[in-house]
């Protein structure tokens, strides 16, 4: 199970779309090599790990597997004195092309709440924790920054990095989700490709119209994957009980939306 899962995890990782194409907001994106993912077999992915922590084993097991890719350090801590500033994600080269990249991974899932009207701010967790422009603000405030802290030159030099050749740019993989009901949400800049499901508030999801379709509420990590039917699902009773549960305590899970015909959908039900 564990093996499959695993598998699953990476597959999901790698066919998930960047948030943007080539360069918006100041930040290039990172252009994930094409792999030939039939013959791959990853190592094992702690289960326990948060979910940010997870998709960095998957990003290193897929860049390992690329042809023409090199890990040249990773998790590169930044101390001053005795203050942690921050930490560098990852430091790769390609080798054909010779030329080594300062990536910030990001493995986002957000929903589009088109009632705000700066594009940007739409986009936020389904807790409403997690708001991308503020991450936006933290790439190019803080972690790229960074890699030119006077802190990071020993290590760079240890490396035999020089800085000023460096190319920043983020691997910013994202699952948007938008409206139940609206498919006219523009989401311009950004990639069309990244909407992946809806949401809808709790309140609207104890209507007639989901009592005909059953449920399964997935573990975090398998919010990555394409949902599948081999899962426990319930009736919309059954699922509202313990969805009530997850409002109560401020948590807006994601559902997957079994219908009639076995089609299924991803689905967050918002506390808010």
């Amino acid at each position: 199970m564990f093996a499959v899962m695993d598998k699953q995890l990476c597959f999901g990782f790698y066919n998930t779309f960047p948030l943007w194409i080539n360069e918006q907001f100041g930040i290039q994106q990172f252009e994930f090599p094409n792999l030939p993912m039939s013959n791959f077999k990853p190592k094992p992915i702690n289960d326990r790990l948060r979910l940010g922590h997870q998709m960095e084993y998957v990003f290193e097991q897929l860049i390992l597997y690329a042809k023409h890719w090199k890990i040249i350090a990773k998790n590169v801590l930044v101390d001053e004195g005795k203050n942690r500033i921050g930490e560098i994600d990852f430091i790769l080269e390609n080798t054909e092309i010779k030329e080594v990249y300062h990536i910030e991974l990001a493995y986002k899932f957000y929903i589009v709440n088109p009632e705000i009207s700066e594009p940007i701010h739409r986009l936020m967790g389904p807790n409403k924790r997690d708001m991308f422009f503020t991450k936006l603000d933290k790439l190019k405030e803080k972690q790229f920054p960074l890699f030119y802290a006077e802190a990071l030159r020993s290590k760079l030099q240890d490396l035999k990095i020089q800085s000023d050749t460096v190319k920043q740019q983020a691997c910013f993989k994202t699952q948007l989700f938008i409206p139940y009901g609206d498919t006219n949400v523009s989401i311009h800049p950004l990639n069309k490709n990244c909407i992946q499901g809806k949401w809808i508030r709790f309140e609207d999801f104890n209507a007639e119209t989901f009592k005909a379709f059953e449920y399964y509420i997935p573990f975090k990590r398998e919010w990555v994957i394409v949902p599948i039917l081999n899962r426990q699902y319930t009736s919309h009773y059954e699922t509202l009980l313990e969805i009530n549960i997850r409002m109560l305590k401020e948590n807006s899970p994601m559902l997957w939306l079994k219908k009639p015909d076995g089609s299924i959908e991803k689905l967050f039900v918002v506390w808010w």
